[in-house]
């Protein structure tokens, strides 16, 4: 089974741009971590503060055990944090019914 990490990322207004770039600079902190699979994430088409975050695992362990523990997710943490208002909240679905 591939676990789906699916968070809503509402960004400060008028800082999606700067969010973008930094996003870029932190995907490489996520894609070297044990279990990880795949990430996406994507822009709302009806608001420019709003981001769809995508991330696919071998199992829940992998993100919450794994990369959350990890000093590479203090510096994701450190990176992306300060742009999200309300912190997200993370729920994981399981393979497709």
């Amino acid at each position: 089974m591939v676990i789906l990490e699916h968070a809503l990322l509402t960004i400060k207004p008028g800082q999606s741009a700067s969010f973008e770039a930094v996003m870029a600079r932190a995907r490489p902190l996520i894609v070297v971590s044990p279990g990880f699979r795949s990430i996406a994430v994507r822009k709302a088409c009806e608001s420019p503060d709003q981001y769809l975050l995508l991330v696919e695992w071998e199992d829940i362990a992998s993100h919450r055990d794994g990369f959350r523990m990890s000093a590479r997710y203090a510096k994701w943490r450190a990176l992306l944090h300060p742009f999200y208002e309300p912190m997200p909240t993370v729920t994981y679905f399981g393979d497709p019914v």
